[in-house]
């Protein structure tokens, strides 16, 4: 197993195991986790289309975020939540 990929302590003192338990088993391409604004986003180059981004907070998912249609594939986005993935995009991070 990647080292890499294992679950890594977050500040408030948890663990992202949450987030494994969401993740699919096998993942061939990962950004890496961003963390801004209280949330983690996390978009795999592989997965399967639309382009999207998962939003966890507090290791739960708050969206699933279909990057090329700008709307919710399953979830709610606030307007401070959907100011930080545009933010995001408009860097490349995602």
């Amino acid at each position: 197993m990647d080292r890499g990929l294992l679950p890594q302590p977050i500040a408030s003192g948890t663990t992202d195991k949450a987030l494994c338990k969401a993740l699919p088993y096998r993942v061939t391409s990962v950004v890496p986790k961003i963390r801004l604004g209280g949330y983690i986003f996390i978009a795999w180059r592989s997965d399967h289309p639309p382009r999207h981004v998962h939003v966890y907070q507090k290791g739960r998912l708050v969206v699933k975020w279909d990057l090329e249609n700008k709307k919710p594939m399953k979830g709610k986005a606030s307007a401070k939540l959907l100011k930080l993935i545009a933010e995001l995009e408009a860097q490349g991070r995602i």
